[in-house]
Protein backbone atom coordinates (compact mmCIF):
# COMPACT_ATOMS: atom_id res chain seq x y z
CA UNK A 1 0.00 0.00 0.00
CA UNK A 2 1.32 3.54 -1.27
CA UNK A 3 1.43 6.02 1.21
CA UNK A 4 2.17 9.94 0.93
CA UNK A 5 2.33 12.17 3.99
CA UNK A 6 2.49 15.82 3.51
CA UNK A 7 3.51 17.64 6.33
CA UNK A 8 5.33 21.44 6.74
CA UNK A 9 2.29 23.45 6.41
CA UNK A 10 1.80 26.02 8.77
CA UNK A 11 0.50 29.80 10.04
CA UNK A 12 2.74 32.66 7.78
CA UNK A 13 2.91 36.18 7.67
CA UNK A 14 2.81 38.02 3.84
CA UNK A 15 6.29 37.96 1.99
CA UNK A 16 7.17 35.16 4.50
CA UNK A 17 8.55 31.29 3.45
CA UNK A 18 7.39 28.02 3.96
CA UNK A 19 8.74 24.13 3.04
CA UNK A 20 6.20 21.42 2.51
CA UNK A 21 7.53 18.40 2.56
CA UNK A 22 5.89 14.71 0.78
CA UNK A 23 7.44 11.51 1.98
CA UNK A 24 6.63 8.44 0.39
CA UNK A 25 6.86 5.05 2.06
CA UNK A 26 8.11 3.06 -1.30
CA UNK A 27 11.28 3.80 -3.31
CA UNK A 28 10.30 3.63 -6.68
CA UNK A 29 7.59 6.23 -6.55
CA UNK A 30 9.64 9.57 -6.41
CA UNK A 31 11.92 8.90 -9.19
CA UNK A 32 9.44 7.67 -11.56
CA UNK A 33 5.90 9.18 -10.51
CA UNK A 34 4.80 12.74 -11.77
CA UNK A 35 4.81 14.47 -8.30
CA UNK A 36 2.30 17.35 -7.95
CA UNK A 37 1.58 19.49 -5.64
CA UNK A 38 -2.23 20.76 -5.54
CA UNK A 39 -3.81 23.35 -3.31
CA UNK A 40 -7.66 23.67 -2.48
CA UNK A 41 -8.76 27.57 -1.18
CA UNK A 42 -11.95 27.85 1.05
CA UNK A 43 -14.88 27.90 -1.45
CA UNK A 44 -12.72 27.37 -4.85
CA UNK A 45 -11.89 24.18 -7.04
CA UNK A 46 -8.73 22.49 -6.45
CA UNK A 47 -5.47 24.23 -8.60
CA UNK A 48 -2.54 22.52 -9.77
CA UNK A 49 0.71 24.19 -7.91
CA UNK A 50 3.38 22.90 -9.39
CA UNK A 51 4.59 18.97 -11.48
CA UNK A 52 7.78 17.66 -11.69
CA UNK A 53 8.54 14.69 -14.37
CA UNK A 54 10.38 11.77 -13.96
CA UNK A 55 12.76 13.58 -16.30
CA UNK A 56 13.40 16.38 -13.98
CA UNK A 57 11.29 18.99 -16.17
CA UNK A 58 8.57 21.19 -14.22
CA UNK A 59 5.40 23.07 -14.61
CA UNK A 60 4.28 26.15 -12.48
CA UNK A 61 0.81 27.30 -12.11
CA UNK A 62 1.22 31.51 -13.59
CA UNK A 63 0.10 32.96 -10.36
CA UNK A 64 3.36 30.69 -8.34
CA UNK A 65 6.21 31.40 -10.80
CA UNK A 66 9.04 32.76 -9.62
CA UNK A 67 8.10 32.50 -5.58
CA UNK A 68 7.67 29.04 -5.57
CA UNK A 69 10.12 26.36 -6.40
CA UNK A 70 9.62 21.99 -6.45
CA UNK A 71 11.86 19.39 -6.26
CA UNK A 72 12.79 16.01 -4.58
CA UNK A 73 15.67 13.76 -3.37
CA UNK A 74 15.27 9.70 -4.35
CA UNK A 75 17.45 9.37 -1.53
CA UNK A 76 14.34 10.02 1.01
CA UNK A 77 11.95 9.19 -0.76
CA UNK A 78 10.28 12.88 -1.15
CA UNK A 79 9.11 15.76 -2.87
CA UNK A 80 9.40 19.19 -1.65
CA UNK A 81 7.52 22.37 -2.33
CA UNK A 82 9.53 25.65 -0.91
CA UNK A 83 7.03 28.66 -0.89
CA UNK A 84 8.93 31.99 -0.80
CA UNK A 85 7.37 36.03 -0.12
CA UNK A 86 3.89 33.58 0.57
CA UNK A 87 0.42 35.86 -0.38
CA UNK A 88 -2.91 35.52 1.47
CA UNK A 89 -4.06 34.22 -1.88
CA UNK A 90 -1.83 31.45 -1.30
CA UNK A 91 -3.40 30.22 1.64
CA UNK A 92 -5.12 26.61 0.84
CA UNK A 93 -4.93 22.75 1.76
CA UNK A 94 -1.66 21.89 -0.19
CA UNK A 95 -1.85 18.29 -1.11
CA UNK A 96 1.23 15.84 -2.73
CA UNK A 97 0.14 13.95 -5.43
CA UNK A 98 1.62 11.09 -7.32
CA UNK A 99 0.81 9.38 -10.80
CA UNK A 100 2.04 7.19 -13.08
CA UNK A 101 0.82 5.84 -16.11
CA UNK A 102 2.53 2.34 -17.08
CA UNK A 103 1.28 -0.26 -19.56
CA UNK A 104 -2.00 1.08 -19.66
CA UNK A 105 -2.49 1.11 -15.89
CA UNK A 106 -2.45 4.59 -13.94
CA UNK A 107 -1.72 5.18 -10.12
CA UNK A 108 -2.95 7.57 -8.88
CA UNK A 109 -2.04 8.10 -4.51
CA UNK A 110 -2.46 11.61 -2.46
CA UNK A 111 -1.45 12.77 0.69
CA UNK A 112 -3.57 13.80 3.59
CA UNK A 113 -2.87 17.58 2.95
CA UNK A 114 -1.12 20.10 5.23
CA UNK A 115 -2.67 23.43 5.78
CA UNK A 116 -1.12 27.16 4.80
CA UNK A 117 -2.16 30.27 6.23
CA UNK A 118 -0.86 33.53 5.21
CA UNK A 119 -2.22 35.77 7.29
CA UNK A 120 -0.78 38.77 9.35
Amino acid sequence: QVRLEDSGGGLVQPGGSLKLSCAANHRSIVPLYTMTWYRRAPGKQRELVASLFSNDTTTYADSVKGRFSISRDNAKNSVYLQMNNLEPEDTAVYYCNARRTWTGTTNDYWGQGTQVTVSS
